[in-house]
């Protein structure tokens, strides 16, 4: 019952956090501080757990499982399971969940209960889709996610929120539907082939399609994770709800949100698809290095501070699309390391953003300047998750993207030299973001307090998990071990069947 209990208990506190609005504003906090806390704690006692089984020589491919019958007549089940993959995700989900509610402590002031509503409800929403195994049950968490991300972009955002707002719903809805029809399309054809009504994700594995019908649906699937990556020139959404959204909503944006199509990639695309994949590859390494190369020129060409922060995004997640299809080893274990190691370092800088915009009441880079003598822990804490999102070695960024490059050399050469400029077009747009707002002269005369308590809370623990992803990567590359193995084994399975057929 613990999958169980990752869903239930963040959708039944955001119902007690609204209704706990009426009682003291400061309740709610609470509330989704404690729920987002013990979800984290169920996810590190499976995460324990897991490794144990594994020193033990288990060879099950799933750490914990539930299957309930749904509506058994449209073969439609309640299927969670989670291995390492998904255990790293929620891991994930559910530590960057405690952020975005610290992080809101103070700036949220407005509708309180109603906003941990829809923050508890965004990550419940997160934890499906990294836990279900029935197809319509993923399709069902996925759009779950999309209402609460609306409103916390509309009600609590900034000045052009509710345009923001409105793009991210039209790009993110529209795809979706898109991979809605390519669910459906593979629910029939699978039918045509055994005979059977199911949505399940292990029963439709091997499912026989022509080439042409495995083209489509995979491009209804990318079409749809693409949108959420991002992935260039679908990414458009991205730098207005970024800048737009209020602090929590950027965290979870850039922590968890963009992580849900990388996952999806991983998890559906490549078993379901994969000789239509290994046809998509050519173009996934160009579109991969166009977002790393695009994302880190328009980063430097930015002077608000929080679009900057948005498209170092866009290159980060570059760098997952071109690990995921080098189909190697490394380049997935990179995949995986740089996912993680950006929910971490670009959800912080987002968290210090949004604490200068609160102290300044301004974003753009032109009107700052001379803030370190001023707010030195703050300063000090920007430059070291700066360092990390240009990839210093000794923090887990350049542990992604090394390993993502060393997969990437053993397909193509050229792919990775033009990755590596991405690398040092990120040198530029990270220390350029340092020199103009904490450096030089202080012409406006700020006069701000500098990190609080609850601040620095925030902060320690993602600078130790960047310090620990990168100097001892190797748990989180354990823990991904038997789910890769098990992700390259379908792939490959299922295309052997496809060509016996």
């Amino acid at each position: 019952m613990t999958l169980v209990w990752l869903l239930v208990i963040p959708l039944v506190a955001g119902m007690l956090a609204w209704l706990a609005e009426h009682w003291s504003p400061r309740l709610p906090r609470w509330v989704s501080l404690a729920a987002a806390s013990f979800g984290l704690f169920l996810t590190l006692v499976l995460w324990i757990r897991g490794g144990s089984a594994a020193t033990a020589g288990a060879t099950t491919v799933w750490l914990a499982e539930v299957d309930w019958k749904w509506v058994p007549r449209f073969g439609i089940h309640f299927h969670l399971g989670v291995d390492g993959l998904s255990l790293l995700m929620l891991v994930l989900t559910f530590f960057l969940g405690i952020m975005s509610v610290l992080c809101s402590w103070t700036e949220i002031r407005d509708k309180i209960g109603f906003f941990h509503f829809n923050l508890m409800w965004m990550l419940a929403g997160i934890a499906g889709v990294f836990l279900a195994l029935d197809l319509f049950l993923f399709y069902f968490a996925w759009e779950l996610m999309l209402i609460p991300m609306y409103f916390l972009i509309a009600i609590w955002g900034h000045e052009r929120r509710i345009y923001a707002a409105i793009k991210f719903l039209l790009f993110t809805q529209l795809s979706g539907l898109l991979m809605l029809i390519a669910i459906l399309a593979l629910y029939f054809v699978h039918h045509q082939a055994t005979g059977l009504y199911t949505f399940q994700y292990g029963d439709l594995l091997g499912t026989p399609l022509s080439p042409q019908a495995e083209f489509w649906m995979l491009l209804g699937f990318v079409i749809a994770f693409a949108v959420k990556l991002p992935i260039v020139p679908l990414h458009a959404w991205l730098p207005d709800a970024h800048s737009e959204a209020s602090t929590a909503g950027s965290v979870i944006l850039a922590g968890l949100l963009l992580k849900t199509g990388a996952y999806g990639l991983l998890r559906f695309v490549v078993p379901l698809f994969p000789n239509a994949s290994h046809e998509f590859t050519r173009f996934a390494l160009v579109l991969a290095v166009v977002g790393i190369i695009y994302g880190a020129v328009m980063a430097f060409a930015q002077t608000d501070l929080k679009r900057l922060v948005a498209y170092t995004s866009v290159s980060h997640m570059g760098f997952v699309l071109l690990g995921i299809f080098s189909w190697s080893s490394f380049g997935l274990q990179g995949s995986i390391m740089t996912m993680i190691s950006h929910g971490l370092s670009t959800g912080a800088l987002f968290v210090l953003v949004g604490a200068l915009q609160e102290r300044t009441h301004t974003r753009d880079m032109e009107r700052m300047g001379g803030l370190w003598t001023t707010v030195p822990h703050l300063s000090g804490a920007a430059l070291f998750f700066a360092l990390a999102s240009l990839g210093l070695p000794g923090l887990g960024d350049f542990v992604g993207e090394f390993l993502v490059l060393l997969g990437s050399y053993q397909l193509s050469v050229g792919i990775t030299v033009l990755a590596t400029l991405g690398i040092l077009a990120s040198t530029f747009y990270a220390l350029r973001m340092v020199q103009r707002v904490f450096h030089g002269e202080n012409a406006q005369r700020f006069q701000v307090p500098d990190l609080s308590p609850r601040e620095a809370l925030i902060v320690a623990p993602m600078i130790v998990a960047l310090l620990w992803l990168g100097l001892y990567p190797q748990p989180i590359l354990d823990t991904f071990a038997p789910a890769m193995s098990n992700l390259q084994r379908q792939a490959n399975l299922t295309a052997v069947l496809w060509e016996k057929r």
